[in-house]
């Protein structure tokens, strides 16, 4: 993928950037210094809109899903801000690409955790290397406030949060299929056609395999808010809570 390639060849710079002599400068640095690395954000709050634009007229813009905790508002501006920019799915794709690249790194990743590391070092990193990877402004000044506000720790729940809105938004219903091993390319098919079926014109089934296993053989499908478990596992509790139940001779 051309974005999570251009995100490892910058990664170096986060290393660069903590080890410079800049970086003490930075701890120090002043308001001043912090609108020169990113004039847009200065006391911005997480529900603002990420767009630069100015002058257009407001267009008003509903999530397809209700979102709640600090992650989940992050999430909803985020949306909010592409969609009005007509760029959710390029921005998606940054989001996903910058969040493989925190998993890939071990230097990336505890360097968005470390919150010992100055605010004005984060959003340095930050811009140094959303300019390598060629993001979006959108993408661009959305890390930018995580980065001042201590959030980049968070990122990967909000990427969560936020593809729950992208798929609402594109009619896609996730389906996850937990199994012992894989299931066959037919049966996984006829599993999906089941749930199409289910939910409907309107809206696509997204199927996603689990392996696990200790549920022993059966399968366990979370679905449209709701969780079937037909496990191997799951039917050996249940019969055997059944047979610690005293019997009711009366009833015989």
């Amino acid at each position: 993928m051309a974005f999570a390639s251009r995100i490892r060849s910058s990664l170096p710079l986060v290393t660069k950037i903590l080890k410079s002599d800049s970086v003490s400068a930075a701890a120090n640095g002043s308001i001043a210094h912090r609108s020169v690395l990113c004039p847009t954000f200065i006391n911005s709050e997480p529900s603002r809109n990420f767009s630069t634009a100015q002058g257009k007229k407001e267009v008003k813009v509903k999530v397809p899903l209700v979102l709640f905790g600090g992650s989940g508002n992050y999430a909803s501006a985020l949306y909010i801000a592409a969609v009005k920019a007509n760029t959710l799915e390029k921005v998606e794709s940054e989001i996903f690409a910058i969040v493989e690249a925190m998993k890939k790194s071990p230097t990336f990743s505890q360097f968005t955790k470390d919150l010992s590391v100055p605010a004005d070092t984060r959003v340095k990193a930050i811009n140094e290397i959303t300019a390598e990877a060629k993001f979006s402004e959108i993408t661009k000044n959305f890390l930018v406030v995580l980065a001042q506000n201590g959030r980049l720790r968070n990122l990967e729940t909000i990427s969560k949060r936020f593809a729950e809105l992208t798929m609402a938004h594109k009619g896609e219903v996730k389906a996850i299929v937990t199994s012992v091993i894989p299931l066959p390319a037919e049966e996984e098919k006829e599993l999906k056609d089941t749930l199409q079926e289910l939910i409907g014109q309107g809206k696509k089934v997204i199927l996603e395999q689990k392996i696990d296993p200790s549920i022993l053989g059966g399968l366990v499908i979370e679905f449209d808010k709701k969780v079937f478990d037909m496990s191997i596992k799951t039917r050996a509790r249940q019969m055997e809570r059944y047979l610690r139940e005293p019997v009711n001779f009366d009833n015989l």
